[in-house]
């Protein structure tokens, strides 16, 4: 077993922000040709559909995981970093052992809740079977998690960019041909065989690596480290975010219909996936570091994320707010329109994302459970209402408006209670970065709310140029600073 070491240098902070945001990047590439013909084939209609069910699974599987996807890279992270062979290898066959537990039990809450998972979402339709079939998802996921943990605690980052690749190539050539054949009906087969994919190239990676070990002996069970305390945390903190996307899925399709759903899921995927991709180093590469700093150099940590972060989404996000009406039609269809413009409000927030997700991981690093569970439901709350508040008031561009709101009262929250709690300040260059980069996308934004085609298109190249030149600058003096 090799210990593979941290380094905390920009230099590795681009490399691995750059290795998996290259690799979403093609993640995103072969997904958008799924989801365009997915549009295609289904419409609006069937993609608030899809969105329901997947919801709904995440929600079933955040309150049955015991939050193994977390709390395991939190204990095991150490013990890789150390060097102890013995105790990883004991801790993993722990990881494993839970995760077949809470598969089982994540299966059969999904079954026996069906009835009232389909009362609580749909109006008039019966979709209870499809919620019993969906049942062995949960399973699968709960399987493919703890295995994604230990490959990450391991810092085996190249497999797990390897796996992402392999998984939505699967997902491309299995889901498709089956929604030709069946349309809507094909939904759930559909899930499941995505599901059965990326469980088995998940396991094909770690149980190479790691055999498979497990006990169900209850003397072996509770010996977990405090990694099961530290986990019901994280089901508690699921619970609320899941519920909380739950609940305003449930809330369009009740006020407006399953098209409006379909809206609005291709709108969040849009901002939170795709102009989200320099964020999926995040949760595989920073938080595994962070997990074995010590206290003293957190702030040096979580600032040089922040600004790798940053400076890499800045040029990313003025394309998404200028290119979003050839966009929009381009990856999903002129059906999606209606939502273009709470697409370019929200696109916002991501400036913002890209200083809070850094922050709000300091708790976890440190195994604070109720902190991290304070914060997530000041969120999930806040994101409820204000959604809600949004879509009555303006339609799906008050929920644009909404989520940017959401963005700027996290970013209050967290910087105030990480101060108190742990001493984190932002640091100056931070400030200064996030200054420039925000003020071009003010004006992106306000380019939007002119008629003058001339000025929107010369306007949005001269402000992309402007915000990619600051970034490789700062980026090209950050890369040789140890």
């Amino acid at each position: 077993m090799e210990n593979k070491g941290t380094d905390d240098s920009y230099s590795h902070i681009l490399k691995y922000t750059g290795l998996f945001g290259g690799v979403q990047g093609l993640n995103i590439l072969i997904g958008l040709i799924r989801t365009k013909l997915v549009a295609l084939i289904l419409g609006p209609h069937g993609m608030g559909l899809i969105s329901l069910y997947n919801s709904t699974i995440k929600l079933v599987s955040d309150s049955s995981n015991l939050g193994l996807s977390m709390s395991a890279v939190k204990n095991l992270s150490p013990d890789f970093e150390a060097g102890r062979e013995q105790e990883a290898r004991q801790t993993i066959k722990l990881i494993r052992s839970w995760s077949c537990i809470t598969a089982l039990a994540g299966m059969l809450l999904c079954a026996l809740l069906s009835p009232l998972l389909n009362q609580v979402t749909f109006n008039a339709e019966n979709h209870t079977l499809q919620y019993f079939l969906l049942s062995p998802v949960v399973g699968l996921l709960a399987v493919t998690s703890g295995e994604t943990a230990i490959l990450k605690s391991a810092r085996r980052l190249r497999q797990l960019a390897t796996i992402s690749v392999y998984n939505v190539i699967g997902l491309l050539v299995t889901s498709i041909p089956i929604y030709i054949l069946f349309g809507e009906p094909g939904i759930v087969p559909s899930l499941l065989v995505g599901a059965f994919v990326q469980m088995l190239l998940t396991i094909g990676y770690s149980y190479k690596l790691f055999p498979p070990r497990i006990s169900l002996s209850f003397q072996f069970l509770r010996n977990d480290h405090g990694m099961i305390k530290l986990g019901i945390a994280f089901v508690l903190a699921g619970i609320l975010g899941s519920g909380a996307e739950f609940a305003i899925r449930s809330f369009l399709n009740r006020a407006g219909s399953l098209d409006t759903v379909g809206l609005y899921n291709a709108a969040y995927m849009m901002v939170m996936t795709y102009a989200g991709v320099v964020f999926t180093s995040m949760e595989t590469d920073y938080f595994p570091r962070l997990s074995a700093a010590r206290r003293e150099s957190l702030n040096e940590i979580v600032n040089r994320q922040i600004e790798v972060s940053l400076l890499v989404v800045s040029p990313l996000l003025i394309v998404f707010i200028i290119g979003m009406p050839i966009l929009l039609p381009l990856l999903y269809s002129g059906k999606f329109m209606p939502v273009l413009g709470m697409i370019q409000v929200s696109v916002l927030a991501m400036y913002l994302r890209a200083i809070n997700l850094p922050i709000a991981y300091i708790p976890l690093s440190r195994g604070d459970s109720k902190s991290y569970l304070l914060m997530e439901g000041i969120y999930d709350m806040a994101m409820v209402l204000l959604v809600i508040t949004g879509y009555r008031h303006q339609g799906l561009f008050g929920i644009g408006v909404a989520l940017t709101a959401l963005a700027v009262t996290d970013f209050i929250v967290l910087c105030l209670y990480m101060r108190h709690k742990y001493g984190y300040r932002l640091s100056a260059s931070v400030l200064k970065y996030a200054a420039v980069q925000c003020s071009v996308g003010l004006l992106a934004y306000a380019l939007t709310r002119t008629a003058l085609s001339w000025l929107y298109w010369a306007g949005g190249i001269g402000l992309f140029c402007i915000s990619a030149a600051f970034s490789l600058w700062i980026l090209g003096i950050k890369k040789n600073t140890p």
